[in-house]
């Protein structure tokens, strides 16, 4: 596949996922969302199984890749280079949280569907590339221990925060932007706890735990078991 063919498929897809997002909210992430956008979007309705062929999952992956990109293209027109490393990374977790403004009931939706056992691996792998992408653009190149560290940190930063941002209901999202700073200075104590410690081998947190934890606080599965 040609350059000019990738950046078709991304385009449509990307049409495609903008119009299903309206219907998501009534809907669910289900195929009868996917085909009312892309009906709306001047596809033919079978046309959202040759964009996503993976269904709802491939759907939803894109959902996530489409605000990580969104992220980054925002971080690009700011100039993080004088900045400090919270301030950084901080700037990326509000940059993606601003992407997906207004997409609220879709991030809530997507995230349940997430958190249901059978869907933890990609869970895992989509906040594993945000994560790293976030950390990626605020400058890190490491390649040692604290590759994995840092990226098990942010993991629950991210987490923890976008559950915080769907029920806040402050004035600019100010309460959400004080408690990703709240958590932000905690992980930075524990990573510079960690490095005196000897990096703590062994005992890096686990991203998509941190993930799982938090979305099951959020949301209450009865007695689903999370693996």
């Amino acid at each position: 596949m040609s350059p000019r063919d990738d950046d078709i498929i991304t385009a449509d897809r990307d049409r495609l996922l903008g119009a299903a997002l309206a219907h998501v909210p009534f809907d669910g992430w289900t195929a009868a969302a996917l085909e009312a956008g892309a009906r709306d979007a001047g596809f033919a309705p079978e046309d959202a199984a040759d964009l996503f062929p993976g269904g709802i999952a491939d759907a939803i992956s894109w959902f996530s890749r489409w605000a990580d990109r969104r992220m980054l293209a925002a971080l690009e027109g700011r100039d993080l280079s004088n900045m400090p490393v919270r301030e950084r990374i901080a700037s990326a977790v509000e940059a993606r949280l601003e992407a997906l403004d207004s997409h609220c009931e879709a991030v809530r939706r997507g995230l349940s569907w997430l958190a249901l056992p059978q869907n933890a691996p990609l869970a895992a792998k989509l906040l594993y590339r945000t994560v790293d992408d976030a950390w990626y653009a605020a400058g890190d190149r490491s390649a040692d221990f604290s590759f994995y560290t840092k990226r098990g940190l942010l993991a629950g930063v991210i987490a923890t925060t976008t559950l915080y941002w769907l029920d806040d209901r402050s004035e600019d999202g100010s309460d959400t932007r004080a408690f990703l700073a709240r958590r932000i200075e905690d992980v930075l104590r524990v990573g510079s706890f960690a490095r005196r410690a000897g990096g703590l081998c062994g005992k890096a947190p686990n991203p998509f735990r941190a993930f799982r934890d938090a979305v099951r606080r959020r949301y209450d599965f009865g007695n689903s078991r999370f693996t």
